[in-house]
């Protein structure tokens, strides 16, 4: 099921079915994928702070099998990664797995072992939310990124990984992993990021989400008896606002009391759904990213894509362009935006980038 978080933020422009629509050109039901649940416990954990817990718990869905080669070794498995408030069974929409995951597709559940972990503080991984509430360890894209090798490396046993993507987060988490672990994946797929700090009119939204919640008496410092409702519905609206896609929506929602509707609907179920600490944790692991000192560290084959419409990585900004040329082997396209784009959700609806990942896994065979 997908949280009502990850639709404010990874995908708050995904597809919706116009209220007039609905009669006469109803959904096609979601694929049924054979995904399983599994959890691993890493011990003694140490983060970049300093802080340590004894048993980190890490959450993760998978669809399809391990592959052996002729050496033993497994060299079929892929990971996605997840957004701001996402967990790994968001890319089982169909709008990203009924565009992948089928026979003959690009990622096959026949031929590749797909992984979709809950990061740090997200899902069914330990969370604040399990009880420390603010006393929760103080975790970066550093360590989200140490927690997921260890999964893979020392709980699964895989030694190379044949493509790690990653979307919005998961776009960022992607270049750290080139970065710090240049040789663990034969290929790198990020979508919606940008290759320097969260600073700008990125990190100033982010900060007002996280006051927002503070501010409210009822957060009582991270110890709430109840949630503290107008705090998270500032945090609510602006990552609903952060994540749009202007033309789609307008084109879907041209009267005001429709548009309306739908933003309070959806900000409504986001704020059933959030838990505060956790989203505070969430925002603020971004705080140490800062991958642009590095890029020449990033060796595997690349394809990166953004979309034109995104307000969080604006078209104007140029980091991409620049830092694909000082990547190894890397690619950068940017999706025009049009009124079937998805703002910053563009990276969850597969079949805008489907071409460019059928070219990278080529290249990268």
């Amino acid at each position: 099921m997908l949280t009502p978080l990850l639709l404010l933020l990874a995908q708050a422009s995904a597809p919706q079915t116009p209220p007039l629509a609905a009669a006469t050109a109803p959904a096609a039901a979601p694929t049924k994928w054979p995904a399983r649940d599994a959890e691993v416990t890493l011990r003694d954990f140490r983060f970049r702070s300093g802080e340590m817990l004894p048993h980190l718990r890490i959450n993760y869905t998978s669809l399809g099998k391990p592959h052996r080669n002729a050496s033993g070794e497994i060299d079929n498995a892929v990971m996605i990664l997840h957004g701001t408030g996402g967990t790994g069974r968001q890319f089982l929409s169909p709008q990203f797995a009924d565009e992948l995951y089928g026979p003959g597709q690009p990622l096959d559940i026949t031929r590749y072992w797909i992984i979709l972990p809950d990061g740090i503080g997200h899902g069914k991984s330990s969370k604040p939310s399990d009880g420390l509430h603010m006393r929760f360890p103080a975790y970066d894209y550093d360590d989200m990124v140490e927690a997921q090798y260890r999964l893979l490396h020392d709980a699964l046993g895989i030694k190379r990984m044949r493509l790690i993507m990653g979307t919005s987060m998961g776009c960022m988490h992607s270049l750290v992993w080139g970065e710090t672990h240049p040789d663990f994946a034969r290929a790198l797929m990020p979508l919606a990021c940008e290759p320097v700090e969260i600073a700008g009119l990125n990190r100033m939204w982010r900060e007002l989400a996280v006051e927002g919640i503070k501010a409210d008496p009822a957060w009582a410092a991270g110890e709430y008896r109840a949630p503290p409702v107008q705090g998270l519905r500032t945090a609510a609206s602006l990552l609903f606002v952060a994540g749009a896609a202007p033309l789609y929506f307008q084109a879907q929602y041209p009267r005001r009391e429709t548009a309306e509707a739908f933003a309070r609907e959806r900000v409504a179920t986001s704020i059933a759904a959030i838990d505060a600490n956790d989203l505070i944790y969430q925002i603020n692991a971004s705080r140490s990213y800062a991958p642009w000192s590095r890029l020449e560290a990033i060796t595997a084959p690349t394809s990166w894509i953004n979309s034109a419409d995104d307000f969080i990585n604006p078209r104007n900004l140029d980091y991409p362009r620049q830092a694909v040329a000082r990547m190894h082997d890397a690619r950068f396209r940017l999706i025009a935006e049009t009124a079937e784009t998805r703002g910053h959700g563009t990276h969850t609806a597969a079949r805008f980038w489907k071409s460019d990942l059928i070219d990278l896994l080529n290249r990268s065979e």
